[in-house]
């Protein structure tokens, strides 16, 4: 299949289940195009007992779909970058020190918590997996997904203070977790002679640089769009922005998640908007990145639905991965206590807000894409079933119910 054709097929699946959730489900899009996928998935494995024309054309669809670099790669930066654009700035400096908190500590401290609680009860299921690759899943698993977190809180109406809190912590734990990751990765690979300067540095080169990178960024395109009053072009500023910052960063190995986060937030920033862009040019900029964002949002949840068809599922693995949901959610409550309760005193805090970003902390493709990237030695297969039912569970039952569960607590 050419590029041209699997995106042709994309857009027009994405399409069709796009108009049959609005048009009869209803539910939020990132939910309803995943479930519709997933169910139009299971129905072509149904009708494969009786003739397999239809499930070999979508095999070969998604394997000429390689799910790690096209998301990790290629969309996050315009996701990330779209959802920072509209993040409300002042908000987001009020809360700074809870959110850098919950993105460091809290991902930290659940990894750990995760990758110990795992590594025993698997043992009683009779998966007998070392510790290292167990923390590994930790890693993997424990940063919330800005996009899944993005798409669904628009619609709930969370109270500013608490919508704030959860999507600046997944804006910016991504780069911590992949920081993780990539650390226990190497460790799991033989590595084991890395030391604390190693960790160190990559910190400093992927997160610490990402952010000054994406600082320079939003300031070299501030100064673009200030020079000039063309919406057109302005437009076109921002889409160079985030495509030739993504390899810029890529190629001196800082982390382009945080650089598009950052660059989003200072673009997006009302002083700036006020003093950059003319009324026309903002509703322009701000309408095409919805779009974008829309559309990204779109085709993604329609692959993580598809991904079903590259799984190895037996009982022992679907087991592992409904006992995962509960030690998952148990280790991100834990994680978050210490941090809400130095904050919780300084700072205006919804009533329960542990018990709201637990269940609102949603995982998304981030972790599936960091579940391919593991090798067969790493358990991949295991490792990815787990983290899809933990990411279908997420996105479907939390999804659905975080909105009864805010308006609940918030009018008690």
């Amino acid at each position: 299949m050419s590029l041209y054709l699997v995106a042709t097929i994309l857009i027009v699946l994405s399409a069709l289940f796009g108009y049959i959730n609005v048009r009869f489900l209803k539910l939020p899009n990132t939910i309803g195009l995943m479930l519709i996928t997933i169910i139009f998935t299971l129905l072509v494995l149904a009708t494969s007992l009786f003739n397999n024309t239809l499930l070999e054309h979508e095999k070969m669809l998604i394997a000429q779909i390689d799910f790690k670099t096209v998301l990790l790669d290629v969309m996050l930066s315009f996701l990330l970058f779209a959802g920072a654009l509209h993040t409300n700035f002042q908000q987001l400096k009020v809360q700074r020190k809870p959110i850098i908190a919950f993105a460091t500590f809290s991902t930290l401290i659940s990894t750990l918590l995760v990758g110990i609680i795992t590594f025993y009860v698997f043992k009683l299921i009779n998966l007998d997996i070392d510790f290292i690759y167990c923390l590994l899943f930790g890693a993997l698993i424990s940063p919330t997904d800005p996009i899944a977190v993005l798409g669904i809180l628009k619609q709930v109406g969370a109270p500013k203070n608490l919508e704030t809190k959860i999507v600046g912590e997944s804006l910016f734990n991504d780069g911590i977790g992949v920081v993780i990751f990539l650390t226990i990765y190497k460790i799991a690979s033989g590595g084991s002679n890395i030391t604390f300067s190693h960790v160190a540095e990559m910190f400093l080169f992927e997160v610490v640089g990402g952010i000054a990178f994406g600082l320079l960024l939003g300031w070299l395109t501030f100064k673009l769009l200030k020079s000039i009053d063309d919406y057109d072009v302005e437009v076109i500023i921002t889409i160079a922005t985030v495509m030739g910052g993504t390899l810029i960063a890529q190629k001196f190995h800082l982390s382009a998640p945080l650089a598009m986060v950052t660059a989003g937030l200072f673009v997006g920033n009302d002083t700036v908007r006020e003093t950059s862009m003319s009324k026309t040019t903002e509703q322009y900029v701000d309408k095409f990145w919805e779009l974008t964002d829309v559309l990204l949002n779109t085709i993604l949840f329609v692959m993580i639905g598809m991904e079903i068809l590259v799984l190895t599922f037996n009982k022992s693995y679907i087991l592992a991965g409904l006992i995962s949901i509960p030690i998952l959610l148990l280790a991100r409550y834990i994680s978050l206590m210490y941090p809400i309760k130095i904050f919780a005193k300084k700072l205006d805090f919804v009533p329960n807000t542990n018990l709201i970003m637990t269940w609102g902390g949603l995982r998304g493709g981030i972790s599936i894409a960091l579940a391919l990237s593991l090798t067969s030695e790493m358990h991949r297969d295991l490792f990815l079933v787990i983290t899809y039912i933990v990411v279908v569970f997420s996105i479907i039952i939390q999804g659905l119910t975080v909105g009864k569960l805010i308006k609940k607590i918030t009018r008690e």
